[in-house]
């Protein structure tokens, strides 16, 4: 077994483990745990990780028969990991059983052989077996909000490995990189890869022609439309996917994040691509402008309930609580941003989440808050009408797009201040 296939693996695990029995998500635990490996390594590591809690509910079907009790999360993971690479990756059944057991303490390592064999024997049908369901907390509030039918056609989508957005630079040409990386065009003119390797190996990332980014995610700073010569505020900024799309675009930029951590990654993400913003390591509740802004794009602190399909760990690590502090700092976020917009200027106010407490309801309240304030109906000719609320705004939902892999959950409103 290779020494760098094993280790992968290793820290895959240890990744899991800090999702699931100390509540951290991937995005905070890989980076300290794949510090000085190459960067092929640490996509192996990310995809192993991720790919094993997506499909953990159905590998936990899979062993049920095989436990008497559910063991420590530790193991639970090494096998979690093992079924994986199994049944969705292809890997030889010898060599993740291998692994498995050489990842597992000395004392569990005969339970943890003893069980896949047993599994082997058994050689259940992985496409038979019923797909990962949401926990039922959230599972509980979706279907509250969206009906039952709904969740399940997110289920679906959420069990599925989602394809690789891009954003390209205005002056790049879509059909040219599209035929390069085997892309397909999407509506909204950004691309979408179905097969998806090391991203920083891909031609045109280090030249900067391009950078990974959600189409949902995306769809905040294009509606903003911000022009040449228009100041623009990008309030809670990183990792920096829509200051790119509004410097972009010639306007003004200053980027806001309080996290110095992320607001590095927008720093080198401009630095790639070659586009120019200020960039400000500030808490928006405490900063203060010196001089107010055409347009502000406020992709608000939100539960992230949209990016499950992208990051199935949240299902692990979080448990619904605190939702009602994210409404409360969203409130305070709107409130500040239409304070420092002009007079006839204008906010996009976006969340990726599933929840309309963080979406329809909070933009409902602030408009009673904020009597100087109204909804612009957002129009484009790419949004598919379905996208479209009643009110002028856009709820996106991840089985929307769904033959061609979804698209993360997001509501978006633009706000305009009367003059």
């Amino acid at each position: 077994m290779a020494k760098a296939g094993l280790e992968a693996r290793k820290v895959a695990v240890h990744a899991m483990n800090a999702v699931t029995s100390e509540g951290r998500l991937l995005s905070e635990a890989l980076p300290r745990l794949t510090d000085g490996m190459e960067a092929s390594d640490r996509a192996r590591v990310g995809r192993l990780a991720t790919g094993a809690l997506r499909w953990a509910g159905r590998a936990d079907r899979l062993l049920g028969p095989h436990l008497r009790m559910k063991p420590e999360d530790a193991v639970l993971n090494v096998l979690r990991l093992a079924i994986y690479e199994i049944y969705v990756v292809g890997a030889p059944e010898h060599a993740a059983v291998d692994a498995a057991v050489s990842l597992t303490a000395r004392s569990k390592a005969g339970f943890v052989n003893a069980v896949l064999r047993s599994l082997q024997r058994r050689d259940p049908v992985w496409e038979d077996t019923p797909l990962p369901g949401l926990p039922k907390w959230l599972k509980k509030r979706l279907t509250k909000a969206w009906g039952k039918e709904s969740v399940t056609a997110m289920e679906t989508v959420f069990a599925a490995e989602p394809p690789l957005d891009l954003s390209l630079k205005p002056s790049e040409d879509a059909a040219i990189w599209a035929e390069t990386l085997g892309a397909d065009i999407r509506a909204d003119g950004g691309l979408r890869l179905q097969s998806v390797g090391q991203v920083s190996a891909m031609e045109g990332f280090n030249d900067g022609a391009w950078w990974v980014q959600d189409a949902g995610a995306s769809i905040g700073a294009r509606l903003l439309s911000a022009q040449t010569g228009e100041t623009v505020l990008d309030l809670c900024a990183a990792p920096g996917g829509k200051t790119m799309q509004l410097a972009a675009t010639g306007a003004t930029v200053t980027a806001l994040d309080v996290s110095k951590d992320r607001m590095t990654r927008v720093t080198e993400n401009l630095e790639r691509t070659g586009l120019n913003a200020e960039c400000v390591i500030a808490d928006a509740l405490k900063w203060q402008p010196d001089q107010p802004f055409d347009a502000i794009l406020l992709d608000a602190p939100c539960s992230a309930s949209g990016t499950l399909r992208r990051h199935p760990d949240l299902a692990h690590a979080r448990d619904g609580s605190g939702i009602d502090t994210l409404v409360a700092l969203q409130e305070q976020l709107i409130g500040r941003a239409v304070s420092w917009l002009k007079p006839g200027g204008r906010m996009i106010y976006c969340t990726c989440s599933l929840f309309p407490e963080e979406g329809e309801a909070q933009i409902e309240a602030a408009l009673t808050r904020h009597k100087g304030v109204s909804i612009r109906p957002v129009q484009a000719d790419w949004i598919d009408p379905k996208w479209l609320t009643e009110a002028g705004t856009l709820r996106l939902r991840p089985d929307h797009w769904a033959d061609v892999g979804g698209i993360d959950g997001f509501f978006i409103a633009c706000l305009e201040k009367r003059s």
